[in-house]
Parts: C-alpha cells; structure tokens; sequence
C-alpha cells in the first residue's frame, strides 16, 4: 500500500493544533504534513521494514544509554520542523541541552525543533526521490547528520550540512558499517542484520 497524499490549499491551511487533532483521531496512521501543505498518510510498515526500524532504533537506544548525550526516537515521534513541516523519521536523536531547551509541552506534542540525526529506511512502497526530497528537508532544517538505507539495492546516502551527499554501495564496498562521526561519538552502525533481517 503506499502513501495517500492529499494536498491542503493555502487559504484553508492548518494550525498546529487542527493537524495535531487530526494525528490524535487518526492515530493508526502516521501522518506528515509538508511545508508545502500536502497531507501525506502512510500505512504501517510490513514485517521487513519492521524488523530493520526496530533493529536500528534498538542500536541506537543501546549506545545512548552508554552515552547519555541525547534522546532517541522512533517512528512513531512527529517534529515540527522550522520550515512548518511536520516530519517522522525513521529513527532519530536530539542532543540533550537541544531537547532541555523545549517546555514541558512541547516535548509532549509534537517537539518544534529538527532532530540532530535522522534514519530513513526505505520499504518497498518508498519513492527513493521523496526519500531523498525528505532528507534534504532535514539536512536544511538543522540535521547534522543523516543515513538514508535502501536494502534493496543496498545503498546508503550519508547527508550532512554543507557538503554533497556521500554515497556507499554495500554490494561493493566493505565492510557495511557506518560511524555516528562527531554527532554520535563512539557510535558504530552494522548494516550486515540491517540489510539481512
């Protein structure tokens, strides 16, 4: 099944409040809505993709306990982004004194502010250009670092501030790990369970 994408006309527009509600009435689906006013509802996950989302955020849960530099989040978390969109990635991370600077009621709702690293996992019903649409969105929000893994072909597109995208084919270059670098000190990613579930 892949996503439905309705668009909102300017004059008709949303509050944060109207699209929270919507979200909060419709909580089976995740809900994004882009800076451009297009409502984009995507089913939930088949098992595959379910497997790599829960392997990578588990990953990155583990090396953040040992860390505590941050909070993660998976799938399910919605930000506002400063360009008005409202995004969930796949797996994200926010730096502490980032995540301190929001209220009670903004960690709470959906948190007003660009995860310092995003994951995208693409699923067979991805468009890879939306994918990479969506990561270009984050890096231009404030994302520090970005990994978008597509399985299927297996590639990944490393997406940082100021610089090209980097591109790895797994299927030739060895061995398929990735370094948090600098924005995940210490963290070490194996894609061997990611691309095999």
């Amino acid at each position: 099944m892949e996503p439905l994408t309705l668009n909102i006309p300017p004059a008709v527009g949303l509050t944060d409040e109207q699209f929270y509600q919507i979200c909060l009435a419709n909580d089976e689906w995740r809900i994004e809505l882009t800076a451009e006013g297009e409502l984009i509802i995507m089913p939930p996950t088949g098992g595959e993709s379910g497997i790599r989302n829960s392997g990578l955020t588990a990953k990155l849960y583990i090396w953040n306990e040992q860390a505590k530099l941050g909070k993660v989040f998976d799938s399910s978390t919605e930000f506002r982004l400063p360009n008005g969109a409202y995004r969930s990635p796949d797996v994200s991370w926010v730096k502490q004194e980032r995540w301190d600077t929001l209220t009670t009621e903004q960690k709470r709702r959906f948190p007003p502010i660009c995860p310092d690293f995003v994951i995208e996992l693409r699923s067979q019903t991805d468009s890879l250009k939306k994918l990479r649409d969506k990561m270009l969105e984050y890096r231009d929000n404030g994302a520090r670092l970005g990994w978008l893994i597509d399985p299927f072909t297996p590639l990944v597109e490393i997406y940082r501030p100021g610089v090209e995208v980097e591109l790895i084919n797994f299927a030739v270059e060895q061995p398929p790990t990735l370094s948090g670098e600098n924005v995940l000190p210490g963290f070490i990613l194996s894609l061997t369970t990611i691309l095999n579930p």
